[in-house]
């Protein structure tokens, strides 16, 4: 059996007190909880629950640690499925589809094992059940450049001077790879704002699950629903081959690379993106069905 969340993640170190999680709702219909990564936010989801709230009810919490889910003191990585268990509770949500980025896709798949009779499908954008990452060292001139890059994006979002200037030499080269003012854009409305709003204990949580060594890869034949896992072919941080190795594990699962992309992919060809996601679902309709 491969790690569990409890077991490769460190023995809990927080009280029990679930977190009261900041959700944000758009739209009727199945539900979709789309789940962030690290660092990332609720609304930092937009760009998938804009486009699906138009035939779907989309649910995406901050999770404990992150935006406005404030949460006092230290936590473990297993916290976050107690509290998306209870989230799924209190809004009386019986059935869901769920999407997750990076760390959202390991809590999806967690999720999927935990509650196989309530999760109807999986949407797995740039993540594994066996991540590994193959991120250059960092050089004082990254962490410069960056900061400038930025702070300028910040106060121009998109210009394109700032992103040749400093942001192509800077550490968002190994976040992305088409470097579009609209790509930028969205780094400054929504992975700024959720940088700024993560926790040290959400970090501490996560690198903690990190150095444990965490592997699921060996429990995945126990999901039974459908999948599909979506790849960046120069992600640094979960590479292409750690994803494409998970949707080899998961029974019924799709898998797509997009090349000339990496980590931040979903800001990179959000249209492209979103299309296959709705193929994907129209090809398999029992994902969304009650």
């Amino acid at each position: 059996m491969g790690n569990t969340l409890s077991e490769s993640f460190h023995e809990r170190t927080t009280n029990l007190k679930n977190c009261n999680l900041k959700t944000y709702i758009q739209g009727q219909g199945f539900p979709v909880l789309c789940l962030h990564g690290h660092p990332g936010s609720g609304s930092s989801m937009s760009v998938f629950t804009s486009h699906l709230s138009n035939n779907y009810q989309t649910i995406a919490p901050d999770l404990r640690g992150y935006g406005k889910s404030r949460f006092p003191g230290n936590f473990n990585m297993q916290d976050h499925l107690e509290d998306l268990e209870n989230l799924l509770e209190q809004y009386k949500i019986e059935k869901c589809l769920v999407l997750g980025w990076s760390l959202g896709g390991i809590l999806a798949m967690e999720l999927a094992l935990r509650l196989p009779e309530r999760i109807t499908g999986l949407v797995l954008i740039a993540t594994s059940a066996k991540p590994r990452g193959n991120h250059p060292s960092i050089s004082l001139q990254d962490n410069i450049y960056t900061g400038i890059a930025g702070i300028l994006n910040i106060i121009k979002p998109g210009w394109q001077w700032n992103i040749d200037t400093f942001a192509k030499k800077s550490l968002f080269r190994y976040l992305i790879q088409q470097h579009t003012p609209s790509t930028y854009k969205h780094i400054a409305s929504s992975a700024v704002p959720a940088f700024l709003q993560t926790s040290p204990a959400a970090t501490r949580a996560l690198m903690t699950a990190i150095s444990n060594g965490y592997n699921r890869l060996p429990d995945l034949y126990q999901i039974q629903c459908p999948s599909i896992v979506l790849a960046a072919a120069e992600d640094r941080h979960i590479t292409a081959d750690s994803s494409l190795e998970t949707s080899k594990y998961l029974k019924s699962c799709d898998w797509k690379c997009y090349p000339n992309t990496a980590h931040l992919f979903p800001w990179e060809i959000p249209g492209e993106l979103l299309n296959d996601i709705d193929t994907w679902i129209v090809e398999h309709p029992e994902v969304t069905l009650f």
